[in-house]
């Protein structure tokens, strides 16, 4: 037999393709029709009570892509007022409404995809296919997903304290929502304004340990009270350099409001290089350092021990199943969503334009094109490097990260008396490199990486 034929049995046992895997684009199209006659339907029933008043919103708002999402909104309280009466209590309380059912129908939507273009990702990383039965190109794959997990029996061990096993999810995701409430999305687009935004955003994540405790002590499994024990340690150990990185962003720009700080960023340098502290020696370090720490909060790739099935089976996840476990999956990525969006607005800018030429596009689409870099370069890690060592990850939290933390500050500190320019340049960037070159000699002293060795089997 040649070698580009096939076996006939193969060929005859390979289940066969549904429509809308073999005609991706057909079923996309149907998809997307179905969504917009639905949407006109909705929106002719809802326009019949007052003429006039929805329609002009949206046309409004396509006029104004900027502020499409505020104009959106102020016609629809508009709309509820002039045609229903609503009370003012109500209108308040519909536009509180409208505020989480937006992030939460966004967040989930990217929290769908992410899931889908992870998968997809590893799986070319790793010369496979991925997901691709499930509807056109396996975007139905996440709603599979779902089904499943909803449809999975709930155990809990016996002898579990019921009440802790069915809290710890939920302990996990509260914070990360909560977290999205305070990220400036667009101009005027932030849903709490809050002046000490990034104490609660800290405040919130400390809450996460709580929720990864009770994961492991009320399972009544020893490998997920030790896979609880080992992610408490990573985390606070790794909330340090994140909380130093983000301390030097708030000196330079004298507010804990997010809001505040995106707006320090704004404008440009030479007319075309934006404004951005990722793009000074004390940010671009400080950035790589609440990466990096972002990543090990999250308890992603090298920095998932926690998770270490070759050690602990799955953490303090062991003994979750169905819901309660998708709700822990779920929390992970709102997580990485919330923290990658605290890195963009730290770091890069927010949801301004990165040159002048770009500023048409708006604001908001901005945010999101970056936060979702972030999230793509999360995977991208989590593709190619392998996990650390429990010794080696502890080491490098409190004798490289923390360090070069109160190294940044530093530079901060000299790039602010110095008034910026080539002075502040040059010693800032002294402040950053020494302590990284003198550190990374130490940790690679204590900690030396062998080369890996790949074995073939010739058979």
């Amino acid at each position: 037999m040649l070698p580009t034929e096939t076996h006939p049995q193969t060929q005859r046992n390979r289940p066969a393709l549904n429509f809308a895997a073999r005609r991706p684009w057909s079923t996309l199209a149907l998809l997307i029709a179905a969504v917009l006659v639905v949407g006109a339907g909705v929106l002719f029933l809802l326009n019949l009570k007052a003429p006039g008043l929805l329609t002009g919103a949206v046309v409004a708002a396509m006029g104004d892509p900027g502020q499409a999402p505020l104009i959106l909104k102020a016609g629809l309280l508009h709309y509820l007022e002039t045609a229903w009466s609503c009370a003012p209590w109500m209108l308040e309380l519909t536009s509180i409404f409208i505020v989480i059912g937006t992030l939460l129908s966004v967040f989930g939507v990217i929290f769908a995809l992410t899931s889908l273009v992870e998968r997809k990702m590893l799986a070319r990383i790793q010369n496979r296919f991925g997901p691709n039965r499930a509807g056109p190109w396996g975007l139905f794959q996440p709603l599979a997903d779902a089904i499943k997990m909803l449809t999975k029996e709930d155990i809990v061990p016996t002898g579990a304290d019921k009440v802790l096993h069915l809290l710890a999810p939920i302990t996990m995701l509260v914070p990360a929502l909560l977290v999205l409430a305070i990220l400036p999305y667009g101009p005027g687009m932030v849903p709490v304004e809050l002046g000490v935004g990034i104490l609660f955003f800290f405040a919130l994540g400390a809450t996460t340990e709580v929720g990864v405790f009770m994961a492991g002590w009320g399972s009544n499994n020893k490998y997920s009270l030790l896979g609880a024990m080992r992610s408490i340690a990573q985390m606070i150990s790794y909330e340090i350099p994140l909380f130093l990185a983000a301390l030097a962003v708030v000196m330079l720009s004298g507010s804990l409001s997010p809001d505040a700080i995106v707006s320090a960023q704004d404008g440009y340098v030479f007319s075309f290089v934006p404004h951005w502290f990722v793009f000074t020696p004390w940010g671009f370090a400080g950035f790589l350092l609440f990466f990096t720490a972002a990543l090990a909060e999250s308890n992603r790739s090298p920095f998932d021990l926690p998770e270490g099935e070759s050690e602990l089976v799955a953490g303090h996840m062991t003994e979750y199943s169905g819901f309660k476990y998708a709700v822990f999956f779920m929390a992970e990525y709102i997580g990485l969503f919330a923290i990658c969006g605290f890195a963009v607005t730290l770091f890069l800018g927010g949801w301004h334009a990165p040159l002048p030429w770009l500023e048409w596009i708006p604001g908001y689409l901005w945010f999101f094109i970056k936060l979702y870099a972030l999230v793509l370069l999360a995977i991208w890690v989590r593709g190619t490097v392998p996990r650390m060592r429990g010794d080696h990850l502890m080491g490098f939290a409190w004798k490289f990260m923390i360090p070069m933390g109160f190294a940044v500050i530093l530079a901060a500190a000299v790039w602010h008396y110095a008034g910026g320019g080539v002075p502040g340049w040059l010693a800032s960037a002294v402040i950053v490199l020494m302590p990284y070159l003198a550190l990374g000699r130490v940790v690679a002293i204590q900690y030396p990486a062998s080369r890996r060795v790949y074995r073939f089997s010739e058979s």
